[in-house]
């Protein structure tokens, strides 16, 4: 068995320690300790709870889409000009960046604060806003 330390467990999910903490007190991780005595959780019962947080509910308004990689997160900054808009999600421990026409961004009503979904697919990123519109 593989152990992790909390503060590790903590960044691979993207949480705080205290996160992990809950968890392994009510029962979402099992608490292990390590070889120096510290909270630690198993490498496989953590790969399966990112699993699981991880996954999103099919989204019946976006049925035959096969991009597989999306990220939900919060607009963190907007840079636009009259032409083109760089947007930036926090999502998770993952920082996303999109380029876009100011015209998308304006459409998608894209604020810092917003949430927005990042679907990435091959090279290009697409942002959706959670009334399923869409920036490519």
């Amino acid at each position: 068995m593989t152990k992790i330390r909390v503060s590790e467990a903590a960044r691979f999910l993207g949480v705080s320690d205290d996160t992990i903490r809950r968890w392994t007190e009510n029962g979402n991780l099992t608490p292990h300790k390590d070889d120096s005595g510290r909270l630690a959780v198993d490498g496989l019962e953590l790969a399966q709870l990112a699993r699981d947080q991880a996954h999103l509910p099919d989204d019946p308004s976006r049925p035959g889409s096969s991009a597989r990689n999306r990220f939900v997160g919060l607009v963190t900054a907007i840079t636009m000009d009259t032409v083109m808009a760089q947007v930036e999600l926090q999502c998770g421990p993952f920082r996303v960046v999109s380029l876009m026409s100011s015209e998308a961004a304006r459409e998608l009503d894209l604020k810092p604060g917003s949430i927005a979904t990042a679907v990435v697919k091959a090279t290009t990123v697409i942002i959706e806003s959670p009334q399923g519109k869409i920036a490519i």
